[in-house]
């Protein structure tokens, strides 16, 4: 999934300023931060609200809309300038590039025009010194029954991610009605999804900061609405929208989904990039992941991004094979969680992360390199007959020393 740029638009004429506004909100990959109907006002927006692209319509006055430019370049040299014009008059364009636009486009502005010159800046700007994809991951967990650690793995998965300080992690505890992540994580939050919810029509990137609690690890959690009757307020287009921009603002957004795959459960499944499916190598669980496979093969796109994870392996007697669980879902296990029943009662009872309780327990470091994973973009071939443990311990510093130790 490409990296969701955050825009602010100036165009003192309403008419084509509404109908670039509606083109924008058309496409999943920008999200329209603000928008202004002053050339004055327009340096401030932008110093507010840091967006990563400025687009500035220039026909009202192209005088003061190329002075303009040079001054949006001047106090936010990282938000690269659109500038859109009806005219196509040489002198105009060469001067909007010398005011330091990077992209000219004549209006009536046509969303694959616009698009181009989104990815003509992306591909200019480059991605980072380590070469790590610069895209907002949206990961979905989901449970093959209730009780199989889907949550646990969502938390403590969200605060390993976090670990690495490139990295922002936000986490939406999706189960409306029973969700518990905030317990896991000994929080008592001043905001719910449903109050997001409610304020979804003026739903911007400093309401939606102010709406999540910060946990200590790092890791940013959206807990599930506080009563019961508040679920209902929660719709899927709110949904859509928060995690539009969520994307905009985070490297990693992490869903925690129902049992129930409700209609706010499918939204999420649709926005993933990758689902990880969780289970438990006992009969009523393998055998819902099948179903649940079935289900996914006739949603397009969505069976081929779901990746099944295996929790509690070695419980002892009992538990199906490795083996024999391959055969039962027809397919590749992507990763493996030890069982750890004492460690795991631990943090969920003192309600800390296992990366701070527990940091060198093998369950520990088997999701720190499924977090490696991710950050990788491993495909799921890459896995197959591999625990997910020593492979990947190479990508946290110390952690392999760590692990053999314990």
């Amino acid at each position: 999934m490409g990296r969701v740029s955050r825009l602010a638009l100036v165009d003192p004429n309403d008419s084509t300023r509404e109908e670039l506004k509606g083109l924008l909100l058309g496409l999943d990959q920008v999200w329209l931060e603000a928008e202004c109907s002053r050339y004055d006002f327009f340096s401030d927006v932008v110093a507010q609200t840091e967006p990563d692209v400025g687009i500035i319509s220039l026909d009202e006055d192209p005088e003061k809309g190329l002075h303009l430019i040079q001054q949006v370049t001047q106090i936010a040299p990282n938000c690269q300038v659109i500038a859109v014009s009806s005219s196509t008059d040489g002198t105009l364009i060469l001067n909007a590039m010398r005011s330091g636009a990077k992209e000219f486009i004549t209006s009536p502005v046509k969303p694959q025009e616009l698009l181009a010159a989104f990815q003509r800046i992306s591909q200019s700007s480059g991605g980072d010194s380590e070469g790590r994809s610069q895209g907002c991951k949206v990961i979905a967990l989901a449970g093959s029954g209730g009780g199989v650690g889907s949550t646990s793995l969502a938390v403590n998965l969200g605060c390993a991610l976090a670990l690495d300080k490139e990295n922002t992690v936000a986490l939406i505890d999706l189960d409306v009605a029973l969700g518990d992540a905030d317990v896991f994580l000994d929080t008592i939050p001043d905001y719910t999804l449903s109050d997001v919810a409610q304020n979804s029509s003026r739903l911007d990137f400093t309401l939606l900061k102010r709406s999540l609690t910060q946990h200590a690890s790092g890791l940013h959690l959206l807990p599930r609405p506080v009563q019961l009757q508040e679920a209902e307020m929660v719709t899927g287009e709110d949904l859509t929208r928060l995690l539009g921009l969520l994307k905009a603002s985070f490297s990693h957004v992490l869903v925690d989904l129902s049992k129930s795959y409700s209609p706010l459960d499918m939204v999420a499944l649709g926005e993933a990039e990758h689902v990880f499916l969780v289970t438990q190598l006992d009969l009523p669980c393998l055998r819902n992941v099948v179903r649940l496979i079935m289900s996914f093969s006739e949603i397009e796109g969505l069976k081929e991004k779901t990746r099944i994870v295996v929790n509690r392996v070695g419980m002892g007697v009992g538990q199906i094979s490795l083996k024999k669980a391959k055969e039962t879902i027809g397919g590749e296990i992507f990763w493996q969680i030890p069982n750890d029943y004492r460690v795991m009662s631990e943090v969920r009872n003192n309600g800390v992360p296992l990366v701070q309780q527990a940091p060198k327990a093998n369950i520990t470091q088997s999701i720190l390199g499924l977090a490696a994973a991710i950050n990788e973009n491993l495909d799921v071939s890459a896995m197959e007959d591999n625990n997910g443990l020593s492979k990947w311990l190479s990508f946290w510093p110390n952690k392999g020393k760590e692990a053999a130790a314990d």
